[in-house]
């Protein structure tokens, strides 16, 4: 008797479902073991191996997007675009930024007489962090420690042989010897081995400068002897790890060591304070003879002052995101804006359109750069009423009201360098950053009042 062709067809169905379930059940069983095993030892890493290539071969997706941080991005008030360069003997780069002291002139007006008067550059990833710092032009019109090596280069292995395996005694070694004498001991930007231990890869701070630093913070909270690598939580550590060079910093004493001024805190003015104590400057001001300090990159300060480090969110969280490649889950390690990864970055907890999130960043930046350039203003007006009194040598002829308007110039500058050193456009804190933008300009206004005091003291024209 003939079959039915309905059972064939169901056989012949029965068979197809099976070898599909089949599929997936290997598939589902492949992606499983594949999320178990985040990467596969396929060379040996010690704590010796600084070549992040190496440490490629087994993390290839990591790899990948940290090759990436070459990539030249603008975004509305930060980043670059690759301008060309014609390479030299002198300076071999095929690429630069944009110089900034073109786009804004009153930069040399605030810098007069300092290196960063003479070269000052949009910055661009952490692929050119070395080769940048190599072939600045400050390098040919100021002395520059080894110190600089700290936040430009793989330092860990550095350290370790200027100290004989001692990282602190390397850094303060390191901190003694000029730049150029030094440069030609670092061979990558910065590594894996800079932030990872190889034995387990936990995130770690290597630069001695931050754990002094952290320390410092941590005993005016009242912790004392804090240990950054045995005491911060994991989501802590992945801020701090950027809070190593992302800083405010200055070199303390004839030996140059690198110093984070954070024992009053980390807000600005109480930076400030703890350099009025300290009495350092970095330079003597070209047009105005006021002793002047130089803010650098203080993102970890500005960020710890906003919204997000409140809710307890860290800088890789926006900066280098999760992202999904098969069933793992990876770090981005291309460091960028978040402003040009905006689905990962910010979406992830914000659930507004990317057109609404980015118009939201964006009126924070705008509004932050007019009230910025309503103090820049202002602080280069004073720069000119002070240039009148230039020639007057205060270790000659005293003058207590002179003394007074030169010292709120570093003041007011310094404040004011706080806000336009910090490369978030005013984005991580921008209540914060309008405070500090409003303490500038009334230190400027106290300032222009001493002046007009002065003129009538001194009988000096407008």
């Amino acid at each position: 008797m003939t079959k039915p062709k309905w059972i064939f067809f169901a056989a012949g169905g029965a068979a197809v479902v099976t070898v599909l379930l089949t599929a997936l059940l290997v598939n589902i069983f492949e992606r499983k073991s594949e999320s178990k095993n985040v990467f596969y030892r396929v060379v040996e890493i010690t704590d010796e191996t600084d070549d992040p290539a190496i440490w490629g071969k087994n993390f290839p997706h990591q790899y990948d997007s940290y090759l990436k941080t070459a990539d030249m991005s603008r975004t509305k008030y930060g980043g670059s675009e690759a301008l060309p360069h014609v390479p030299t003997d002198k300076d071999p780069r095929a690429t630069v930024s944009q110089q900034k002291l073109d786009e804004d002139p009153r930069l040399k007006t605030m810098w007069a007489g300092y290196a960063f008067a003479a070269d000052f550059r949009e910055e661009r990833g952490h692929a050119y962090m070395l080769v940048d710092q190599v072939f600045t032009e400050r390098q040919n019109v100021a002395k520059q420690p080894g110190t600089c090596m700290n936040c430009h280069a793989s330092t860990y292995n550095i350290y370790k042989k200027l100290g004989n395996g001692d990282i602190t005694k390397g850094f303060e070694e390191m901190n003694k010897i000029p730049y150029k004498e030094l440069v030609h001991m670092a061979k990558h930007p910065v590594s894996c081995i800079d932030c990872h231990d190889p034995a387990n890869m936990s995130l770690r701070v290597t630069r001695p400068a931050f754990i002094e630093g952290i320390r410092a913070v941590k005993a005016k909270e009242g912790i004392k002897e804090y240990d950054v690598n045995k005491m911060a939580t994991r989501q802590e550590m992945r801020t701090f790890v950027c809070g190593q060079c992302h800083v405010e910093y200055y070199f303390k004493g004839d030996s140059k060591r690198l110093t984070y001024p954070w024992a009053k805190g980390l807000k600005a003015d109480q930076i400030l304070d703890y350099y009025k104590e300290d009495g350092h400057k970095d330079w003597v001001h070209a047009e105005t003879g006021a002793k002047v300090l130089k803010a650098q990159h203080p993102e970890f300060e500005m960020f710890n002052q906003g919204t997000h480090a409140r809710a307890g969110v860290a800088c890789v969280d926006c900066h280098m995101p999760y992202q999904r490649v098969g069933a793992m889950k990876v770090t981005d390690h291309q460091v960028q804006s978040p402003l040009l990864n905006i689905n990962k970055a910010c979406q992830t907890c914000h659930n507004v359109p990317e057109k609404e999130l980015r118009a939201r960043a964006e009126t924070i930046q705008d509004r932050h750069m007019e009230l910025r350039n309503v103090a820049f203003d202002a602080l280069v007006d004073y720069i000119k009423d002070l240039k009148q009194f230039k020639s007057i040598d205060l270790e000659k002829t005293p003058n207590a009201k002179l003394a007074e308007a030169r010292d709120l110039q570093k003041q007011a500058q310094f404040l004011f360098d706080f806000v336009e050193a910090e490369n978030s456009s005013g984005f991580h804190a921008p209540q914060e950053s309008a405070r500090v933008l409003g303490l500038s300009i009334e230190k400027i206004r106290q300032g222009q009042k001493i002046v007009a005091d002065l003129r009538k003291e001194l009988k000096v024209e407008k």
